[in-house]
């Protein structure tokens, strides 16, 4: 136990120590971005780093004070006028979230879209990459986490990139240009003897030597204090001031239970959004348990009420650099939170050598993984339905800021999915049947009220004298207005315009009907050319392939085809239990005489069936289909001798004789071989028949039946068509 313990500090020390040197920086910018004590946003990295890090059951998410929360904290000192009432708010917030948890809210959390998930996370790598410019290059006039686009500085995100360009500090830019070089070569063999050392502690290291050789040989290059790490002196007794300060008395303000609550809401969507993206960049793609989050975060946020801190929530920029540095569990966040306490209390004098830039390249470097050209391509691949909402709130976070802008994406995203609910869930395809053109409307699970008008404009637009089927086998809920649409149609528009309705897959027995099957009478046989017979064919095994059978109703056939039969095709196949034709065509019953041999050769017997199919019940197509790998080909081409097999394959020895005459001099493979005289032989077996039956030849010659060879590939399931005579 205690070695494993070790062993996971070692692991996740270096993750630790990167997000302590990236979030330190961060805590103060976002207390000074919420007009609270500087030491507020150092007390909550440390609560959320060490005390939501235990409690937490994410292994990747680092908690502490957030951007998104900065406009809320600051309007709400504002309205209380006393930073105390606000800590009591606070705690009232936690204990909400608390409440929030153990009632299961977080299920919230599976109900957020992946395109706006994923939209959250490219938009706040390119905001990293906008906001950490002014840090690159030495010029820093906004607090490091402010994320916002319009800043209190009068400036908006690019105009400060402007402003900065325009301002630079060259010791700065000296210092991210070497860092950055680190970080894009760093996988190169160039530095392959330091790679157990972390690239990001390496850049961090660049920035201090850097700025030392600068002030004792370059002073004109020196990065002054302003855009370095600035840690103000904070003593142990700090800590405990507001603990002392607290009155239980606050409670009794009505406000500050509206602003705690208002407080909770925020916080809690803030990490129910955070840590579904940060589980979806999670290597592992670990699950993040969200109601106990909630609690963890609950807690967290009552301490941090009791001692004089900010909320606290998951943060995705220090959990992003958390995984981009290999964490393997949620140790690296205590210890960040443990290295936090130790260097405010004793290390500030070290850490404020670090320069700005040499985090911001570290920023700008995880931004541009968060964001990267591939992220882009793989949801436009993905489908107008995804990429429009995965951009909307990319723009919308950029240029607003965090928490507005997933609402805006959450919004265009719910749109996205209630126009997709009106329509998409109808799944309507035209289905070339053997008994012609049939309308398939496929209901999904949820068929509700937003259905209705689709629905009802698919099917009293459907053209008199059609065949309908309304499938609802996959539906597991159907709103009653569905319901009495699909029944005003069957029950009146369907008879008034001589259309036939199958309704399958409703719960009631007495609400589903069958008004036709994909069986062929006579009159349809008698209207069939043998073209059309093939490519209904074609299509059925095109369906086949493609794993979209059509439903046989088999019950239903077997009725339907008691009195009589009336097949469109005769197909000669080999015996091999995989080549069924019915299964490889996608026919019913009644559909198709099937003969089986071995090795599908012809006979005299088989020759008569075939005029009883063709001349007597008047099938319009021969199909004669071989098969890769058929065991009869091969005993034909090895010579194999046994029993009444013999004569069988004895049958085959014109295509294997003409094969290896032709193909004797080019040295191929035995199963090479095989293949030939099994496609060989179909062609040939034709030409047999033809010459066999006089019968059949002229029923051909009329034009009334035409032949096709055909091969079937066992491993793909497709039906090559080597000659038709049509």
């Amino acid at each position: 136990m205690f070695d494993s313990t070790i062993n996971e500090v070692k692991s996740n020390f270096v993750s630790g120590l990167i997000v302590f040197l990236v979030a330190l920086p961060l805590c103060l910018g976002v207390s000074l971005a919420s007009g609270a004590p500087m030491i507020s946003g150092i007390i909550s990295g440390i609560l959320g780093g060490i005390l939501v890090g235990i409690l937490s059951g994410s292994n990747t998410s680092v908690s502490g004070p957030a951007a998104g929360m900065a406009a809320i904290v600051m309007s709400s000192i504002a309205e209380l006028n006393s930073f105390q009432l606000f800590l009591s708010a606070l705690i009232v917030a936690g204990f909400i979230q608390i409440l929030f948890g153990l009632i299961k809210a977080g299920v919230i959390a599976d109900l957020i879209p992946s395109n706006v998930i994923k939209g959250l996370l490219a938009a706040i790598g390119i905001i990293l990459i906008l906001k950490q410019i002014p840090h690159a290059v030495g010029y820093d006039m906004h607090a490091e986490e402010d994320f916002s686009f319009f800043q209190k500085d009068g400036h908006n995100t690019f105009s400060e990139i402007f402003y900065a360009i325009l301002q630079f500090a060259p010791g700065a830019v000296i210092v991210s240009a070497i860092s950055l070089t680190v970080l894009i070569f760093w996988n190169k063999p160039f530095f392959k003897r330091i790679h157990f050392i972390p690239s990001a502690l390496i850049v961090v290291f660049i920035g201090i030597l850097f700025n030392e050789i600068f002030i004792y040989f370059i002073p004109s290059l020196v990065i002054f204090p302003e855009h370095l790490v600035n840690i103000p002196a904070i003593s142990y007794s700090n800590f405990f001031e507001n603990i002392r300060a607290f009155r239980i008395n606050n409670f009794q303000y009505s406000i500050v239970w509206r602003i705690g609550f208002l407080l909770a809401a925020v916080a809690s969507l803030e990490t129910l959004l955070n840590i579904e993206a940060i589980d979806k960049l999670d290597l592992k793609k670990r699950a993040t348990p969200p109601n106990r989050e909630l609690i963890a975060q609950g807690v967290g946020n009552i301490f941090a009420g009791l001692l004089g801190g900010i909320p606290i929530t998951s943060v995705i920029v220090r959990s992003s650099v958390n995984i981009e540095n290999n964490s393997t569990s949620k140790v690296s966040t205590i210890i960040h939170g443990l290295l936090m306490f130790i260097a405010i209390l004793f290390l500030s004098p070290l850490l404020n050598k670090i320069p700005l830039s040499s985090l911001a390249i570290i920023l700008i470097f995880t931004g541009y993984k968060l964001a990267s050209i591939s992220t882009f391509k793989k949801m436009y691949a993905k489908g107008w339905y995804q990429f429009f909402p995965f951009i909307l709130t990319i723009l919308a976070i950029v240029f607003t800021d965090l928490l507005i802008g997933v609402v805006i994406g959450l919004t265009i995203g719910l749109i996205f999915v209630l126009k997709n609910d009106f329509i998409g869930s109808l799944k309507k395809e035209r289905i070339k049947m053997n008994i012609g053109i049939v309308k398939k409307i496929e209901l999904q699970k949820q068929a509700t009220f937003l259905n209705k008008l689709s629905l009802k404009n698919i099917l009293w637009t459907i053209i008199p004298g059609s065949r309908v089927i309304i499938d609802a086998t996959k539906t597991e809920y159907i709103d009653d207005d569905v319901l009495e649409i699909i029944q005003d149609f069957k029950n009146v528009f369907a008879p008034e315009n001589n259309i036939k309705v199958n309704l399958i897959g409703l719960k009631s027995a007495d609400d589903n009907i069958l008004q036709f099957y994909n069986t062929i009478d006579k009159n349809t046989l008698d209207n069939f050319k043998p073209s059309e017979v093939l490519d209904l064919l074609k299509e059925g095994n095109q369906r086949h392939i493609e794993g979209k059978h059509v439903d046989k109703y088999t019950q239903m056939q077997v009725n339907s085809t008691a009195k009589g039969q009336y097949p469109m095709a005769v197909i000669l196949s080999c015996i091999d239990s995989r080549t069924t034709v019915e299964n490889i065509f996608d026919q019913g019953l009644g559909d198709v005489f099937s003969c089986r041999i071995a090795g599908n050769v012809v006979n005299d017997d088989i020759i008569g069936s075939m005029e009883f199919a063709c001349n007597v019940v008047g099938s319009k197509l021969i199909m004669i289909l071989g098969h890769s790998k058929c065991g009869a080909i091969k005993g034909a081409c090895d010579e194999l001798k046994m029993g009444n097999l013999t004569q069988l394959l004895d049958k085959l020895k014109t295509s294997v004789t003409a094969v290896k005459g032709k193909l004797s001099n080019q040295n191929l493979k035995p199963e090479v071989i095989v293949e030939e005289v099994s496609r060989h032989h179909v062609v040939h077996s034709i030409d047999l028949i033809l010459d066999r039956s006089p019968i059949l030849q002229d029923l051909f010659k009329q034009g009334k039946i035409g032949f096709v060879g055909a091969y079937y590939d066992i491993e793909t399931g497709q039906v090559d068509f080597l000659k038709e005579f049509i």
